[in-house]
């Protein structure tokens, strides 16, 4: 398998070396480097990625505090040239921690752990039988709701608004949009603008400048619009 990872470090030198690692291995596909984790927080990179390497020390939102962000299917790998910072990279359940400046053998070995820990989840997944639903927190109470039943999910900052078939409000939940993207199946959702998801199967007609379902127009971000043509190409 291969896995998806991008890279952020405020240091060019050191993000230009990440990136030449992650090129030169085998197993492990480059999606982005970025020079800061707020410009990584909401690109369409972060959402798609399994596998961050992370530097602590960064101006703004450091490595540990971007951390909190991160939803938990995905893992970390802390860079940095602190080492007292060790113990806190695995408070907050990183994969490993590799201290500056490092070798590329000392990177292949933290990378090799990240692809058995992901080959071990994709085995698990594959042995169980594919959900159709998930539960979310509302209102002190946790709410199944059906793949099937959802229209479209709208970000409103942490909370999100999953709008249902049949319904006339929207569930609130506490969950940042790409969180909840990330437990919907990418073979029946897609996420189209920074704020909002898309169930597939309920679009009704595709704009100039979005899309439609339920009669609710769509925007279609400038970042998400080439993978979305290419879903509609493709038929």
């Amino acid at each position: 398998m291969k896995v998806k990872c991008i890279a952020i470090d405020d240091e060019p030198l050191a993000l230009e070396q990440m990136e030449r690692y992650i090129n030169q291995t085998p197993f492990l596909e480059a999606l982005g480097a970025f020079p800061s984790a707020l410009k990584a927080l909401e690109k369409k990179e972060m959402s798609e990625a399994q596998l961050i390497y992370l530097d602590i020390n960064m101006p703004d939102l450091n490595g540990l505090e971007f951390s909190k962000y991160v939803s938990g299917n995905k893992k970390m790998i802390f860079t940095t040239a602190y080492e007292q910072y060790a113990l806190e990279g695995f408070k907050v359940d990183a994969l490993d921690y590799l201290l500056k400046p490092f070798s590329y053998d000392e990177f292949l070995k933290a990378s090799l752990k990240a692809k058995e820990y992901f080959e071990l989840i994709e085995k698990a997944t594959a042995s169980r039988p594919a959900a159709d639903h998930i539960f979310v927190k509302s209102d002190y109470q946790s709410i199944r709701i059906n793949f099937d039943e959802i229209l479209y999910i709208e970000s409103m900052k942490d909370y999100v608004k999953i709008f249902l078939k049949g319904k006339h409000k929207p569930i609130f939940t506490l969950m940042r949009i790409s969180t909840m993207n990330n437990k919907l199946p990418s073979t029946h959702f897609m996420r189209v603008h920074r704020s909002y998801i898309v169930a597939l199967s309920k679009i009704e007609s595709v704009e100039r400048s979005g899309l439609v379902i339920n009669n609710t127009h769509i925007p279609i971000g400038e970042s998400y619009k080439q993978q979305f043509t290419d879903y509609i190409n493709n038929g």
